[in-house]
């Protein structure tokens, strides 16, 4: 308490203090006084009311529980009384049993007595009820069978509350009623019926769909109310429940899988397209059946009934199982892809379920997928197989035809170019473009698969193409008469290469998003190529066959005193390349290029075999001057093959060996070979040796010098410049000699 006066002594001297900071502040020491008085006061005041009210609800509370304790005693007082006059009524209340019997007894009679009209009419009810179900008037029909059912009901509920285990009393009054519950069924049947041609009902007549649901609607009460009835006293009537809404439900969903199921008006062995008819007619009574049931059926059900989305998933459910039992058939290939191209792009498009008059209505987007996604990798792997054994009887058949066309007696046909070539190239890219545009409408995954499955039978396909290509040429070599266009049908073959590549190209630019390559293309690059290079090969096989007597002749005496050996050559292999003319480029070109180096190498072999050897100078100048004239002519004809392109070096080594030749000097030889040598550096010692054998009038001594000095200073080659003197042999006299030396 000291602690508190303490405290507030010094709060108030605190207080004064800013009070009295200024001097002139004194003067207002009386005016400060009484407003502090003031506060004072108000202060106390409220302290006083504050407990005075409390004071005051204590006094309240006291009395309540003052009157509150007296209240409970005479409620104790009333407990004990009602207790002693119950236990002096347990006798009287168990006289009064009969009382009891007497009031159930008046409860069924009174029953009976409402009833009564009914019950002496119930016969005449029967039929009446029958007649209006038979004239469709089923609303008043089940009016009628209601009023029966609930005289039935009414009588064995009494019954039932009299004497439960009275069953020959019950029996009497089903019996009785028997034929109530003939017309609940009949009248069942014609709901069912009306319900099964909803969509014919509710275009013509929609409310008699309308009188179906309301009396459903009723049953599903009564129904409710005789259950709750059940809880209560254990009684239900027979009959109950009907459970009529339920079992509308299952005739709907049954009247739309028997739509969907009976959408298939024709089979496989009538119509190869009855895939995409059944598909069809799915699509279009699904999407018109539910453009009804939101326009109109809708209207015909209450709205908790949600019947929208329950057509809705009626029919999605209902298609779901057709297509998964068409999934489940031996399907071929087209069909499989019609199936799954319906179910994947058609089924969710605006065609069908994303129509603009359904999207409003329910979001496609939760559906569940027709068919479950292993069934699809399924139904896929099961195409792709099928298309690849398809396929691969497809190219062989192609690759037979076009076979029986190299052995006509006309030539191909030509292309705008005037490029020999054959049908194949277009039937097989004819063939991938159609499977292409087929697997493009299920997804682009699927799409680039079938790609690479095409081009990986492209490649087995060529690698066939090239051996029978080869086995062509075996069989015209047995007979080169035979076919009379070998070299006509040789050249389009080489140009199909070319189009089988530009055509697998545009397939991969239209129809594989990604630029890497596949694994199949350099495969296809190289067997291409493969197979051009052989036909060109064959080709020129062909040429230097029947330049092969001319060859021969060749650095012999023959030539030396006069042939035209070489005029013969040229003159053939200009009118060869004229028909060459309609290969392709860039094989048109290497092939121009083989047939300059062959010739040439062909020139320098008959240099190499020693056919002839100068006898003197004479011979010798005379012989490289033939051969200078004869490269020049080789020059002009290739010059003029390739339309102006330098084709020198080749036929310049014909006239380099001719300077060895003509070198009047023997002593200057060395020089002569030193420099035919740097230019040609692939040039071997025994062709040196064969050169020098070949004048003539070169001693022991001196070729063994020159082998010498060259085996010395040989210049390295560098592989960069086309080899002349690789792939020419020396006969084997020449090794021997080379040995000597």
């Amino acid at each position: 308490m000291e602690e508190t006066n303490r405290e507030a002594v010094a709060t108030a001297v605190q207080r004064v203090a800013g009070m009295l900071q200024r001097s002139d502040q004194l003067d207002k020491v009386e005016q400060y006084r009484r407003r502090e008085a003031r506060k004072k006061a108000s202060v106390e005041a409220r302290l006083k009311a504050a407990i005075q009210s409390q004071l005051d609800g204590v006094r309240t509370g006291l009395s309540q529980l003052h009157n509150a304790l007296g209240d409970v005693k005479d409620i104790q007082n009333s407990l004990a009384d009602v207790s002693k006059d119950w236990r002096q009524s347990i006798n009287t209340i168990e006289n009064l049993k009969d009382v009891k019997d007497a009031v159930v007894q008046h409860s069924q009679l009174a029953s009976a007595v409402e009833n009564l009209k009914n019950i002496f009419s119930v016969p005449e009810i029967v039929a009446d009820t029958q007649v209006l179900i038979e004239q469709a008037e089923l609303l008043e029909a089940h009016r009628k069978l209601m009023d029966l059912e609930c005289s039935r009901d009414d009588l064995m509920y009494e019954q039932y509350r009299m004497d439960s285990k009275n069953t020959h009393d019950m029996n009497l009054i089903r019996n009785y009623f028997g034929e109530v519950q003939g017309l609940s069924d009949d009248l069942a049947k014609q709901l069912w019926m009306v319900l099964q041609r909803a969509m014919g009902t509710v275009r013509r007549d929609p409310t008699m769909l309308v009188s179906v649901v309301r009396i459903i609607e009723r049953e599903e009460k009564i129904d409710r109310r005789m259950l709750d009835r059940k809880k209560q006293t254990g009684f239900i009537p027979p009959g109950r429940p009907k459970s009529w809404k339920e079992k509308m439900f299952e005739v709907l969903e049954g009247t739309v899988t028997t739509r969907i199921e009976g959408s298939q008006s024709v089979t496989r062995e009538a119509d190869k397209m009855w895939m995409v008819r059944l598909l069809e007619i799915t699509r279009k009574y699904v999407l018109d059946d539910l453009i009804v049931v939101k326009n109109l059926m809708v209207q015909c059900f209450p709205p908790h009934y949600n019947t929208f989305d329950r057509f809705f998933k009626l029919y999605h459910n209902a298609v779901s199982m057709r297509v998964q039992e068409l999934a489940a058939e031996d399907l071929e290939a087209n069909e499989i892809v019609s199936l799954l191209t319906w179910v994947l792009n058609t089924y969710k498009s605006e065609e069908m379920m994303g129509h603009p008059e359904l999207l409003t209505e329910y979001d496609i987007n939760l559906m569940d997928p027709l068919l479950p996604q292993e069934v699809v990798d399924e139904l896929l792997s099961k195409y792709l197989q099928t298309f690849t054994s398809n396929i691969t009887g497809w190219l062989r058949k192609a690759l037979e035809t076009d076979k029986k066309d190299w052995f006509k007696e006309t030539e191909p046909e030509a292309d705008q170019d005037g490029y020999y070539q054959t049908t194949l190239p277009a039937i097989v890219f004819q063939m991938f473009e159609q499977n292409l545009q087929v697997a493009a409408q299920i997804n682009e995954t699927f799409k680039e698969q079938v790609l690479k499955l095409c081009l990986k039978q492209m490649n087995s396909f060529l690698v066939r193409y090239r051996e029978e290509a080869i086995a062509y040429k075996e069989d015209h070599l047995r007979d080169r008469q035979l076919p009379q266009c070998y070299v006509q049908y040789m050249i389009a073959i080489i140009n199909n290469c070319h189009t089988f590549k530009e055509s697998i190209n545009s397939l991969k630019k239209k129809y594989f998003k990604s630029t890497e390559p596949t694994q199949n293309d350099a495969a296809i690059e190289k067997t291409l190529n493969d197979v051009a290079k052989d036909g060109c090969q064959f080709l020129l096989d062909e040429v230097f066959l029947d330049l092969e007597h001319h060859l021969n002749e060749l650095l012999t005496r023959k030539w030396l005193t006069g042939t035209h050996a070489v005029d013969t050559i040229c003159v053939t292999v200009e009118d060869y390349f004229n028909d060459f003319a309609r290969i392709k480029k860039p094989f048109n070109t290497e092939m121009t290029s083989e047939a300059h180096r062959r010739v040439v190498v062909e020139y320098i072999k008959a240099v190499m075999q020693k056919r002839i050897t100068f006898k003197n100078a004479d011979e010798r100048r005379e012989g490289a001057d033939r051969m200078i004239k004869e490269a020049e002519q080789f020059k002009f004809l290739f010059k003029k093959l390739t339309a102006g392109e330098e084709t020198d070096r080749l036929c310049d080594a014909i006239a380099a060996i001719a300077e060895v030749f003509k070198l009047t000097d023997p002593t200057l030889l060395y020089l002569e070979v030193s420099t035919l040598v740097s230019k040609y550096p692939d040039i071997r010692e025994e062709h040196i040796v064969a050169l020098l054998a070949m004048r003539g009038d070169a001693s022991r001594d001196m070729k063994q010098m020159i082998m010498e000095t060259l085996n010395q200073n040989k210049p390295t080659y560098s592989g960069i410049t086309q080899p002349i003197f690789k792939d020419i042999t020396v006969p084997t006299a020449w090794t021997v000699v080379l040995k000597d030396l």
